[in-house]
């Protein structure tokens, strides 16, 4: 079982694509309302906490990556378990920040890069580059949010659960194989619960913002400045509306519809990806409907007998899904996916997995990374909405209209990924309304294959009138800064260098 969802990393494709997200928001009866913005503003917090000195020290290596360059450094920010308990036990979250460069600081400019479930420990330094010219002015800070990465994180399975579960059907045919895709589910969880304990109930996108606001405290910034990619946009507006007063200049880009819930979800995806495939085959010269007919025939022909591989591994239906869906992140990857479906159609399957293996984080050696364990960890504790089979046999023919290719695997899911969970979710869709909040920019790219470019007027819109500013890219891709419009960079740059707030609805061709 897999949970198939936002990938950030659109710049570091060959390495580190993982992904998935949840929520959205509008009306009253969701959680996180006006009721609890001014609980948590008000909530007071113990000096152990407001009075921490993070002690900054040099970044050491760890079994998923290398230790970073001298400029990087590294600390622990101590936040409550349970923030209805701030007095209470406290976990660590690992931190990370690179100092300004020029005199003329403005403060810290924290980002996450969505998942939910991405490092920031591990992806800041990489990312640097890509935003080189705003540490003039910002110290570039990230962390690894509270069930991710070096802080207390989330681990459901080990190495030789995960390769086991890759075998498993994600477009069930038959009875048994619906159990056994739901029973996967639930072990899954099982997992996440015994390993995990009480951190599974509190791993929330509430529970991350109110730890934003605390770290900006800790940092010495009277308002927050953030830079959120995928469902890193999804947190910047839960931040936003439970605190309004203390937005500095945010940035929201690849952008999270906050009016779906998980079904909603899940056919934005399908539709998303199936653009990015039609834009594809258009590239290559080959009719999209004709394209994506050979495309599905190849998955069901995988379906029903996996392609042999050169490690000697099997390339089943699930790996082959995610090895056509990681080269949709950004066109720089469409050449990847032409070898891998000619090797695939002549009966290799050997780089469909070495595509598949990255997205999961799998190493030669066969171990893999927990970013997709915290995703789902992350997503079921923020997602109430629960299909049953039933409910979703009835979506599916829907989700293959959509998307004849990634259609029936996307609407399975909507039942698999949280079935059974063993922690009840918090909402339907999350409320970001933040009215009182100075302007956010919220960047949408017209070719976004894994948060269609809908959600960005949709975030806008409920956001709240003067404070959501649209800012589109008519581009192809994940996300849409540093992608290569100078326009994008130049407008975003103009924010959040100088406090220059554009027109909404202004378009970078």
């Amino acid at each position: 079982m897999m949970r198939f969802g936002w990938c950030t990393a659109w710049w570091a494709a060959a390495a580190v694509l993982v992904a998935g997200c949840s929520g959205g928001s509008s009306g009253d009866d969701k959680a996180g309302g006006s009721p609890e913005r001014s609980s948590a503003a008000a909530l007071a917090l113990p000096s152990s906490l407001t009075s921490q000195k993070p002690d900054w020290g040099r970044c050491k290596a760890t079994t998923d990556s290398t230790a970073p360059g001298r400029d990087w450094q590294c600390a622990t920010l101590r936040v409550p378990l349970d923030w209805a308990k701030p007095d209470g036990e406290t976990i660590g979250l690992a931190l990370i920040r690179a100092r300004a460069r020029g005199e003329n600081r403005i403060g810290s400019l924290l980002f996450n890069f969505g998942g939910p479930g991405s490092s920031g420990v591990s992806t800041m330094p990489a990312y640097a580059a890509v935003v080189s010219s705003l540490r003039e002015r910002y110290d570039l800070v990230s962390w690894d949010p509270r069930g991710v990465g070096l802080s207390k994180r989330v681990r459901c399975r080990d190495d030789e659960e995960i390769q086991a579960s890759e075998s498993v059907d994600i477009t069930p045919d038959t009875p048994a194989e619906e159990r056994a895709y739901l029973q996967d589910s639930s072990t899954f969880g099982e997992g996440c619960a015994r390993n995990a304990g009480t951190l599974l109930g509190h791993v929330s996108t509430t529970d991350t913002a109110r730890d934003m606001d605390l770290l900006r405290h800790v940092l010495g910034d009277r308002r927050t400045h953030y830079f959120g990619i995928s469902y890193g946009t999804e947190l910047g507006g839960v931040y936003a509306h439970l605190f309004p007063r203390n937005v500095g200049r945010v940035v929201l880009d690849a952008v999270v519809d906050p009016s779906a819930d998980v079904v909603g979800h899940r056919e934005n995806q399908a539709r998303g990806f199936q653009r990015a495939l039609n834009s594809y085959l258009e590239s290559t010269g080959e009719d999209p409907e004709q394209g994506s007919r050979r495309i599905a025939a190849l998955l069901e022909r995988i379906d029903a007998d996996p392609l042999p591989t050169a490690s000697g591994r099997k390339l089943t239906q699930a790996l082959a899904f995610i090895g056509i869906i990681l080269p949709l992140y950004g066109e720089d990857g469409w050449p990847a996916l032409t070898s891998a479906l000619q090797a695939a159609e002549r009966g290799d399957g050997s780089e469909l997995l070495v595509l598949a293996d990255e997205y999961n984080e799998r190493d030669p050696s066969g171990h893999y990374g927990t970013a997709s364990h915290s995703q789902r960890a992350i997503s079921c504790l923020d997602d109430r909405q629960r299909p049953t089979v039933e409910e979703t046999r009835k979506l599916l023919p829907e989700f293959a209209r959509i998307s004849p290719v990634f259609g029936t695997a996307l609407g399975w899911d909507t039942t698999g990924s949280c079935h059974d969970w063993p922690v009840a979710g918090q909402y339907d869709t999350p409320v970001v309304s933040a009215p009182g909040a100075a302007p956010i920019l919220v960047v949408g790219n017209t070719g976004d294959p894994a948060t269609p470019y809908e959600g960005t007027r949709r975030m806008a819109d409920e956001l709240g009138e003067g404070v959501g500013v649209v800012l589109t890219w008519k581009g192809e891709g994940h996300g849409a800064y540093g992608r290569g419009s100078d326009c994008v960079d130049a407008t975003v740059n103009a924010y959040l260098l100088d406090g220059k707030v554009p027109e909404d609805g202004k378009v970078c061709s």
